[in-house]
């Protein structure tokens, strides 16, 4: 799925058509439109195709942006995204400010500088799902969450660690392997106690442990919680709502389908993470 950067720029409308064939769409040749050779993921500016790129070749993000958690490969892509931070740069011909967040979504209130970003987040809110699994009859919003869950049928993981030799069936899942499991670097510092951590993720629950935020409640009661596994644990167990994932050898119950396989490998006595520094094997990478 293909929303036109060209025929919708700037509007704020949710209610826009979506391309499907952008062969044959009038548009094509607009240099505005920049497509990623590996994923064909398209973008309307060139900078973000530049930071998308990141995630295939495996090129660390070396610039940081000190007002949000965003990364940048040069000083470029960040100065210009430093904008958005800032009011005082304005279009002199529609006046729309490129630091204000003025597009809306009417279903959850999330805001968005750009109409783009806009439209392709309105499309799961309205619930159409064109594209359908011809294996198992599932459906999804976009082309691209198709093309993903294929590789559950298929098996396809073409993407290998060159450290471990654990594959992968995205370029992303690798790259946050590589950083997590493999990588020192620890670039997200909490700003309550100095702690580092290598995910912004991570950064994000531990510091809900500083302000006591718990985002995450119940539509069944007002209990609310930390995590988002925190709240599927509540609602299986005190509402019997969602799915447990059983170990078929002691028929332990978990909420969660991750922490079931590291849950196995303990049966199995495998140990898959090896220390960068020494041989010295272990079951968790945290």
């Amino acid at each position: 799925m293909f929303v036109c950067c060209v025929c919708y720029a700037g509007k704020s409308s949710f209610e826009v058509k979506i391309e499907a064939d952008i062969t044959e769409h009038p548009h094509d040749d607009n240099p505005g439109l920049y497509l990623c050779t590996v994923c064909d993921k398209r973008f309307t500016e060139k900078d973000s195709l530049k930071v998308h790129e990141q995630s295939h070749s495996g090129e660390q993000l070396l610039f940081s942006c000190t007002q949000c958690e965003k990364r940048f490969p040069n000083q470029r892509c960040l100065k210009k995204h430093m904008n958005t931070h800032n009011t005082k740069y304005k279009c002199t011909k529609c006046g729309k400010s490129c630091g204000k967040k003025s597009l809306e979504c009417t279903a959850c209130s999330k805001q968005f500088a750009q109409s783009i970003s806009a439209i392709n987040h309105s499309i799961p809110h309205s619930g159409d799902k064109p594209y359908k699994c011809h294996l198992c009859n599932k459906v999804f919003s976009f082309s691209g969450s198709l093309k993903t869950h294929m590789t559950v049928h298929t098996g396809d993981k073409p993407y290998k660690c060159s450290v471990c030799d654990k594959s992968f069936s995205q370029s992303s899942n690798l790259q946050t392997h590589k950083r997590q499991v493999h990588g020192n670097r620890r670039p997200f510092d909490c700003r309550y106690c100095g702690k580092l951590f290598k995910t912004s993720t991570e950064l994000t629950r531990h510091v809900r442990i500083h302000t006591g935020a718990k985002p995450y409640s119940c539509n069944h009661c007002s209990d609310c919680f930390r995590q988002v596994g925190q709240l599927k644990r509540h609602l299986l167990k005190a509402h019997n709502e969602g799915t447990w994932f059983t170990c078929h050898f002691c028929q332990k119950k978990f909420n969660n389908s991750c922490h079931l396989k590291e849950h196995i490998m303990r049966h199995k006595g495998m140990k898959p993470y090896v220390c960068s520094d020494c041989p010295k094997v272990f079951l968790y990478s945290r």
